[in-house]
């Protein structure tokens, strides 16, 4: 069966316009809002950065990865929240998520990939060797990833499924960039190691404080991502819940209860989908979602399709971020395509 794409026209024109769209809400100290006067979180700072580098849009990358550089705490973490509205008692500004801190090591190993300079990964190592120590800091015996810290409230000894498959890729790249600079970080693989194992054969280990987090399109998707699994049992994991969660015609659900697709989400069900070898499931996924990007470029980033509305009101650049990430991986657009949607070296 032959594979479906998109025209290079399209292509082209996605991407610029969804560059413009994430730039436009770059600061001028580096900083990637949401949208314009919106927050920032480090997790979503790194995706729209990504978006940047796969086009080409290098010094932008740069920028970016500098300002969360300088923001880093002297443990090597980085807070959930800064920027946006001010607010007394906003706990995200001192609550701090471990799958935050890692996934700045998967932008810069993209980066890296895709403009091959090895001078700006030389230099900004550091922040990614202080960044993976924390998170690892946070592992369990039982190989899973306590989920948040905070000095403000008292949160809960837990881990989270997407959390910690988000996590793995990010020590995955993290090792690589090791790897690249020829340093020997066996107590980051010995760590990997550890959480694949949890991820793949000790669920019992997640949501153990709190109520299942299983009506979560990401729970089912990311383990498949986080590359522990080989092409069937992939397939095997999607199908398993495939119409839980996905609208044909619009997309994924953020949550299966809930009639309301998200864009984000269903860009990395794409990813996922071509990991399981379902290219075309793939295409379909996410060409339905490119009736969603508006005259600005933004995407917005879900729609009630029980209300029939655009919800919430927000084009994300994190969102826009996504789309081309899910794009160079249908289409091969840079060297860091296959990201997301190749299993993991460490595992064979």
């Amino acid at each position: 069966m032959d594979i479906e794409t998109l025209t290079p026209h399209t292509i082209a024109n996605i991407t610029e316009k969804s560059k413009r769209y994430i730039l436009s809400a770059q600061q001028s100290d580096g900083a990637i809002l949401w949208f314009e006067q919106g927050k920032l979180d480090p997790w979503d700072h790194i995706e729209a950065a990504m978006g940047l580098a796969i086009a080409e849009e290098f010094s932008a990358f740069r920028h970016a990865f500098v300002w969360l550089a300088q923001q880093q705490n002297t443990d090597g973490s980085w807070f959930a929240k800064y920027k946006g509205d001010e607010q007394d008692g906003d706990l995200d500004r001192h609550k701090i998520e471990t799958n935050f801190v890692a996934y700045p090591a998967t932008g810069l190993w993209q980066y890296y990939l895709i403009s091959n300079d090895l001078d700006f990964v030389q230099k900004h190592f550091i922040t990614i060797e202080r960044a993976i120590d924390f998170v690892v800091s946070q592992q369990r015996a039982e190989g899973d990833i306590q989920w948040a810290l905070s000095d403000k409230e008292t949160l809960p000894k837990d881990a989270l499924v997407t959390a910690c498959s988000s996590i793995l890729r990010s020590i995955e790249c993290a090792i690589h960039l090791a790897h690249l600079l020829g340093k020997d970080k066996q107590s980051w693989v010995l760590a990997y190691v550890k959480l694949a194992d949890c991820l793949k054969n000790r669920p019992w280990r997640f949501d153990r404080s709190w109520e299942s987090k299983a009506r979560f399109s990401m729970d089912w998707f990311y383990p498949v991502l986080a590359g522990i699994y080989n092409k069937e049992e992939a397939q095997l994991r999607l199908q398993s819940r495939w119409d839980e969660f996905v609208h044909p015609q619009l997309g994924c659900r953020c949550v299966s209860d809930e009639p309301w697709v998200t864009v984000a989400e269903s860009c990395e069900l794409t990813m996922a989908l071509i990991a399981a070898g379902q290219k075309n499931a793939a295409f379909k996924i996410f060409k339905a979602l490119l009736q969603w990007q508006d005259d600005d470029g933004g995407f917005w980033t879900g729609y009630s399709f029980r209300d029939n509305v655009i919800w919430p009101q927000e084009k994300t650049t994190w969102t826009a971020g996504a789309i081309l990430l899910a794009l160079d991986a249908l289409h091969s657009l840079t060297p860091a395509a296959s990201l997301f949607t190749s299993p993991s070296q460490l595992l064979t």
